[in-house]
């Protein structure tokens, strides 16, 4: 037995070493691979036999053992076959004993020789150079694995190259960071006619982080609006750009190496399981709102998504992060993410009064939104209702401000944020909490009377108490304003919405004409 090929397991997005040991021992002929590998690495087998035999080489008629060191430690994917076939090639002589030294190796062999590419080349050269090694990956993961920066990295594109390139009679070059994609054209606001309210809901979300839920009939505008608003979100940072990529290279959603600095945009559609939401499955993969990371979730049709794939949304949109538990295993990923969802206000699609109207109402709506639990509505800090989009409405000409105008807002806004912020290690008001949020807020006291005044009326919660001011704060950072005023948080108290379980679904105007206005009067 030689020196060990270095490989590694992942753990969410954390890599483990594994050290890859072959032993060639007299007795019966064998090749058998220990170490908690899954079925893929298992039949690494006789992918590394075939691949030899492309070589012209032949396994020794021995009893090889192949040990994937931790032991204890659960393997999976293919990305084994390499480690193994190289420790394999030192114990038969074919490499020299110290080729491998200093040296991580990932990839999966094809039939012939050939080296696949294998999801998560990234974080594995991340790994590689925290661990000071360098990384042997397929060639077509090379341009992804180049972007972990200071990291010697062999991008060989078949075992018999890489092999030619450690004996010396080959020299292989560094493979290049592949493209960093802008983004592909964002849909403009200025397509949606009317529904002025929701555009300003959209503004206020984006300029903050803050989760919206948009509620009205069929062809309000509901899905054209929240596909507009990655446009009015900045571009990832640096950092944000490797947090995602890293998500998304363990996902094998990056191609050729190429990255983008777009925020992720999800939209899954309601038949999604648990486990595609929050992630899981026999490998632990992440979910759609791991895949939202640094960007938004889209949910289409709320009330239509299973009750309890729904609520394990809840823990996820506080702590940002997602723990996939297994017997064997604990897999942590992150889930910083912006949540928009749209819903019909009944089964039917109508609802309430008006042309149209369901005649079962409010039966029907306490029904239908019964389905979205009270703690998961709790969590949207912007909730707008949406009237039907008229034929008079469709005839106005386009509106003069698109997503330009509002994007340079909310940017604005934002930058305000990041320089009061900076120092408190969260830029954005809506993950704002505790002591932070008192020590930002800047609130007047007129502003504090009516928020406790509307608090004591509609029942707020104590996590509604305290986003009803992560909202005021970001409408008065929308404004420029240094203190937060009365009129800000008038306006964010209007958005959220009283409960519907008791009774008829009132309008926004109407519930803050009725219990706000008296208080916001001098």
């Amino acid at each position: 037995m030689l020196a060990p090929v270095v490989t590694l397991a992942f753990e969410g997005l954390e890599a483990r070493r594994v050290d890859v040991e072959v032993q060639v021992s007299s007795g019966a002929v064998a090749f058998v691979v220990g170490g908690l590998g899954d079925k893929a690495v298992a039949e690494s087998r006789e992918r590394v036999r075939a691949a030899f035999t492309g070589l012209g080489l032949a396994l020794p008629a021995k009893r090889l053992i192949v040990n994937l060191a931790p032991a204890d430690l659960p393997k999976e994917g293919s990305h084994y076959d390499l480690p193994i076939a190289l420790a394999m090639m030192g114990v038969m002589g074919i490499l020299p004993p110290d080729a491998l030294n200093g040296w991580m190796a990932f990839g999966e062999l094809g039939l012939d020789g050939q080296i696949a590419p294998t999801a998560g080349a990234l974080p594995a050269a991340v790994a590689a150079s925290e661990f000071k090694l360098g990384l042997i990956c397929p060639e077509a993961s090379g341009p992804e694995a180049a972007w972990a920066g200071d990291v010697r990295i062999l991008a060989p594109r078949s075992l018999i190259s890489l092999l030619n390139h450690l004996r010396g009679t080959q020299v292989l070059s560094a493979p290049r960071p592949g493209p960093v994609l802008e983004g592909g054209g964002v849909a403009d606001l200025r397509d949606v006619k009317g529904q002025e309210q929701a555009k300003r809901a959209l503004e206020i979300a984006a300029a903050g982080g803050h989760n919206l839920l948009m509620v009205g009939p069929p062809g309000s505008g509901k899905s054209m609006l929240a596909q507009r608003l990655p446009g009015l979100l900045p571009p990832l940072s640096p950092r944000e750009l490797l947090e995602t990529s890293m998500i998304h290279s363990v996902a094998g959603l990056i191609a050729k190496g190429a990255l983008t600095r777009a925020r992720p945009f999800r939209s899954p559609h309601h038949s999604a399981s648990m486990a595609a939401l929050t992630g899981g499955g026999s490998r632990a993969k992440p979910g759609e709102i791991s895949l939202a990371h640094n960007g938004i979730l889209f949910l289409d049709e709320l009330p239509e998504f299973h009750p309890q794939v729904l609520d394990s949304l809840r823990a996820p949109l506080e702590t940002g992060e997602v723990m996939v538990a297994r017997a064997n295993a604990h897999v942590r990923y992150p889930a910083r993410l912006q949540l928009v969802a749209a819903m019909n206000p009944c089964r039917c699609g109508h609802g309430g009064p008006g042309r149209g109207a369901c005649g079962k109402a409010p039966r029907c709506q306490l029904q239908y939104q019964g389905r979205v639990s009270g703690p998961l509505m709790d969590r949207m800090d912007l909730q707008v209702e949406m009237p039907p989009v008229t034929a008079a409405d469709l005839a106005l000409p386009a509106p003069a401000e698109g997503t330009e105008q509002a994007a340079t807002r909310v940017a604005r806004a934002r930058a305000i944020q990041v320089a009061r912020q900076e120092e408190l290690g969260e830029a954005l008001n809506a993950r704002l909490d505790g002591e932070a949020l008192e020590r930002v807020l800047g609130i007047e006291a007129k502003a504090t009377a009516l928020l406790n005044q509307a608090a004591e009326v509609q029942g707020f919660s104590a996590r509604a108490f305290t986003r009803s001011k992560r909202l005021a704060r970001t409408i008065a950072d929308l404004e420029g304003s240094g203190p937060v005023q009365r009129v800000h948080v008038a306006e964010a108290l209007i958005y959220r919405k009283p409960t519907l379980r008791n009774g008829p679904a009132p309008t926004f105007r109407s519930v803050f004409e009725t219990q706000l206005e008296p208080y916001v009067q001098d």
